[in-house]
């Protein structure tokens, strides 16, 4: 599986950005999509993440609920993340990546494949 990350930028705080994230290559029958975050001297923390089938239930991390939403394009295998109400502290370098099965894990470890990372910065 390869995983291709595009979007990103520079905004002021409160502003929106996306970011997107194509898989291409074998794929599983059931997998999980789901983007990641590092900042600089920062351990990778999960930001949200989507089951690609069953409804395509979502999953966010709590400082991001509400303003951010994630979502899928099955014909596309791309997922996408909406990022509204940005905050100087979303500065990072974001990561999609990929999980075989259907369980929905918030450790970065837990994850099989990885896009490189793309930069959000929010100035204040």
């Amino acid at each position: 599986v390869q995983l291709q990350a595009s979007g990103g930028g520079l905004v002021q705080a409160g502003g929106s950005l996306s970011v997107s994230c194509a898989a291409s290559g074998p794929t599983f029958s059931n997998y999980i999509m789901g983007w990641f975050r590092q900042a600089p001297g920062k351990e990778r923390e999960f930001v949200a993440a989507i089951r690609w089938n069953g409804g395509g239930t979502t999953y966010y991390a709590d400082s991001v609920k509400g303003r951010f939403t994630i979502s899928r394009d099955n014909a596309k295998s791309t997922v996408y993340l909406q990022m509204n109400s940005l905050k100087p502290e979303d500065t990072a370098v974001y990561y999609c990546a990929y999980r075989r099965g259907i369980l929905v894990n918030e450790r970065a470890s837990e994850y099989d494949y990885w896009g490189q990372g793309t930069q959000v910065t929010v100035s204040s």
